[in-house]
């Protein structure tokens, strides 16, 4: 069975998320022993009771090649923290999601994004300052980062799309759920020039309690939050307060001190966040004024140890896989996985019968230094 299935499982279990997962993990080294181990080494692992109930109904009533299958057909893809593709920024907030459903595709470009948020009911001023922002961001280069919510959320993903730009939408339920319904071909899009994206399992249907959670999510994967317009009890606020405790930068745009929707980014000026006064303040404040150029070193220089060994054994001389296995002492398949991922990003060239050479940017480029 797929190992991921095991993280699939234990995902559908109330109560375990990241804290109890790593604890899972470090004690019995893998996932799949702890989903067939008996209830007294769950107990044994630091699982309460009730979690432990919980953890044996869903195993009995689940069936994870069946929930595999479904996953596969519905073409979602599934990343844990264990994946060279998990995103990078996510990665580093506390108790980052340890799977992650994606319809579409994350890409390495994506380490450089944005969050914009705010109201459903969004002013015209709200409209127009929203478009202007995810079209500014996605010209630079920047993919912007939302809910699929109506109104700010709305217009971020569907104005970066216009503006041939990526854009990734985190949702409240599944993958394969669309909310609010009337974003169906929103989503559809999304997916294509992006990806919508969910910690929740497929088929799960969108329910209030979801949509503060995900928050974090938003802001994880974002170098910074702008919140455009939000009254004082707003999500969009959640985001914010989750990006501050993410050490992210957080952006308001000021508004009226008459207008409902502009009470809450006023608040969050008022509380040290960044007043937006011009566009080309945000990339000034993050450093993004280079992006392109950033994205390319980023292609082309390694984003795991895996790819740093393999990089090391690479020069102009092509080398076979069988090689690389023996100068690396990685098995087959992990260096086969990672070639792909690699030829894909253009660090290394398959130059025939299995043979490889490192390009000759990525060696002009990275430093070999076994203690970076």
């Amino acid at each position: 069975m797929d190992a991921k299935a095991y993280w699939v499982g234990f995902n559908r279990v109330k109560g375990i998320g990241a804290v109890r997962l790593r604890q899972l993990i470090d004690f019995f080294g893998t996932l799949d022993i702890a989903w067939e181990s008996p209830p007294e080494g769950l107990l044994a692992a630091g699982l309460p009771p009730k979690i432990v109930e919980n953890f044996l109904q869903v195993r009995r009533q689940v069936d994870l090649d069946l929930i595999m299958a479904t996953i596969e057909k519905k073409h979602v893809k599934v990343l844990t923290w264990e994946d060279a593709d998990y995103p990078r920024r996510l990665k580093e907030i506390n108790q980052a999601p340890p799977v992650l459903f994606v319809n579409g595709s994350i890409n390495v470009e994506d380490d450089w994004a944005v969050a914009v948020v705010g109201t459903r009911r969004v002013t015209p001023y709200g409209r127009q300052v929203a478009a202007e922002i995810a079209r500014f961001l996605a010209q630079n280069g920047i993919t912007v980062v939302s809910g699929l919510a109506r109104g700010v959320d709305a217009i971020a993903h569907q104005t970066a799309l216009q503006a041939g730009g990526r854009t990734i939408a985190v949702l409240g339920n599944g993958v394969d759920v669309v909310y609010p319904p009337e974003h169906r071909k929103l989503a559809a899009e999304i997916a294509t020039q992006g990806a919508l994206v969910s910690d929740y399992p497929i088929g799960t249907q969108p329910d209030g309690v979801n949509f503060p959670p995900r928050n974090r999510i938003i802001s994880g994967l974002s170098l910074a939050t702008v919140v455009v317009e939000a009254g004082e009890t707003s999500g969009a606020l959640i985001t914010a307060e989750f990006a501050v405790e993410q050490g992210r930068d957080v952006f308001a745009v000021p508004g009226s001190i008459l207008a409902p929707q502009s009470e809450g980014t006023n608040r969050l000026i008022e509380q040290g966040a960044r007043p937006l006064l011009k566009m080309s303040e945000i990339l000034d404040a993050l450093k993004l004024e280079q992006i392109p150029e950033k994205q390319l070193t980023r292609k082309l220089n390694p984003t795991s140890q895996i790819e740093k060994n393999l990089l090391n054994c690479l020069s102009q001389e092509p080398l076979h896989v069988d090689d690389l296995c023996n100068l690396s002492g990685l098995p087959i398949n992990e260096v086969s996985a990672t070639l792909t991922m690699m030829e894909l990003k253009g660090m290394v060239t398959q130059v025939g019968g299995m043979h490889y050479v490192a390009a000759r940017e990525t060696k002009g480029n990275y430093i070999f230094n076994d203690n970076k």
